[in-house]
């Protein structure tokens, strides 16, 4: 990094928070707290990666440096001033493209400086030269539709580069572009950063994919989920580019790895905790991860022709995936007990290794009955339905209840998951015309259950 870009004096400090909390209402009244107490500073001449899984209240965090949202308690400043609105000092790019399809990629990257009353002349030159920074020279009379997803996304950070922002907000920027894309893009961002001719002084970016975070930043700060809390704040030492076989980014992508499913995940927990504790539990209290059968049964069975134990991180390499690719399955199989986490290794139980081996049926059984045991939204829809005359419920009953604990979006993917597993294990059916589940079964797999 040039000498210009490692400035710590305090009077360099560009966005600071001191305790933000942030509480959102169900629809029900309820308070739903997303951040707890979270603190962070964004100086000049540093890339700060926020690194966490959903629910760790890190987009939320954005927009409340951003300005777009205010928090419950504590205080953001932009230059040592109190937020009272948009923060005048930052642009953001999102994680969808967020282009109105009806301008030309000029119009789109001018849009941001007509919001700030930016002369025409001026607002022209700096379009223009943002588009050429980004790549896209050529395609300023071009419409989104004709360009690729990759293109698209270059619009979104010209537009922001634009207006030549003291600090670039990130919000999950390369998620929605395939994984090729995401690495070129991530590439050039580096390369742009190092040149001396990049318009804005800090980037903060949110993230939820390990590898990137330590390929871009200066800093990662790991926040834990439900609510939000930072649970460390790392510094990386390695200089850039970054070479992913270096000892030291190995060692840091492990180190950031196990923060994350060693001293955070409650998957992890739940499976050292009596059956008896986990039945008490709720779906709040342990959401469902977004895995899939298919997905979750495809890692077990690589785990077990690898003598049923390996590391996260081979396994993601020889599969020329992201580690945190591989979390959300890692979690499913360690709250249904089919495997256990130890550092940065994961080991098959003896309960994965019979599901691997079973033919369908056995492992149908199976999983049904770890999922009535071990995942309490599934248990509560089993109980649930066994409590009514017919055996059906509409989903709106789940919907209702999941949203005093979720927001609207999350209740709907939990309950989405949670159908998804018990239709594969025959727990019940799922009309979706009518939106409703209905009992396979004439027993309960397992007396007591969850609570909702």
């Amino acid at each position: 990094m040039t000498d210009d870009k490692v400035p710590h004096a305090a009077d360099n400090i560009i966005v600071e928070a001191e305790h933000v909390t942030k509480t959102f209402t169900t629809p029900d009244g309820r308070a739903l707290p997303v951040l707890d107490g979270v603190s962070l500073t964004l100086r000049e001449g540093e890339i700060v990666a926020l690194l966490g899984k959903s629910g760790s209240g890190k987009s939320t965090l954005l927009r409340c440096i951003a300005g777009l949202i205010a928090p419950s308690s504590g205080t953001v400043e932009y230059r040592g001033e109190p937020l009272n609105g948009a923060n005048p000092g930052v642009a953001m790019v999102f994680q969808s493209f967020a282009l109105l399809p009806w301008l030309t990629v000029q119009q789109n990257v001018e849009l941001a400086m007509q919001a700030r009353d930016v002369p025409e002349a001026e607002r022209r030159e700096k379009a223009l030269r943002a588009i050429d920074l980004i790549g896209l020279d050529g395609f300023e009379s071009a419409y989104p539709k004709e360009l690729s997803g990759g293109m698209r996304q270059r619009v979104g950070f010209a537009r922001a580069l634009a207006v030549e922002p003291d600090a670039l907000l990130m919000d999950e920027p390369f998620s929605a572009l395939d994984v090729l894309t995401a690495a070129n893009l991530r590439g050039e961002l580096t390369k742009m950063w190092e040149s001396k001719g990049f318009p804005t002084k800090a980037v903060l970016i949110v993230t939820h994919n390990i590898d990137e975070a330590v390929q871009l930043a200066d800093r990662i700060l790991v926040l834990s989920s439900n609510p939000g809390r930072i649970l460390a704040e790392l510094h990386v030492d390695l200089p850039r580019p970054r070479d992913k076989r270096d000892p030291g980014y190995e060692e840091l992508v492990d180190t950031v790895y196990d923060i994350l499913t060693g001293r955070e995940s409650a998957l992890e927990k739940a499976a050292q905790i009596a059956p008896a504790a986990v039945s008490a539990m709720t779906p709040v209290d342990l959401p469902l991860p977004a895995a899939s059968v298919g997905g979750l049964s495809g890692l077990l069975e690589i785990l077990d022709a690898r003598g049923g134990r390996d590391g996260l991180a081979e396994i993601a390499e020889d599969l020329n995936f992201e580690v945190d690719d591989l979390l959300p399955l890692v979690d499913a199989a360690v709250m249904l007990t089919m495997a256990t986490v130890a550092g940065s290794d994961i080991e098959i139980t003896d309960e994965g290794h019979t599901f691997v081996v079973s033919a369908t049926d056995p492992a149908k059984e199976q999983f049904a009955r770890l999922v009535v045991q071990h995942a309490p939204l599934v248990g509560a829809i089993v109980k649930a339905l066994h409590s009514t005359k017919d055996g059906s419920l509409r989903e709106g009953f789940f919907l209702d209840l999941l949203r005093r604990g979720f927001s609207e979006d999350e209740a709907r993917n939990q309950l989405d998951i949670a159908i998804a597993w018990g239709r594969w294990a025959e727990l019940f059916a799922y009309d979706a015309e009518r939106g409703e589940l209905i009992l396979e079964v004439p027993e309960p797999v397992v007396t007591g259950g969850s609570r909702l």
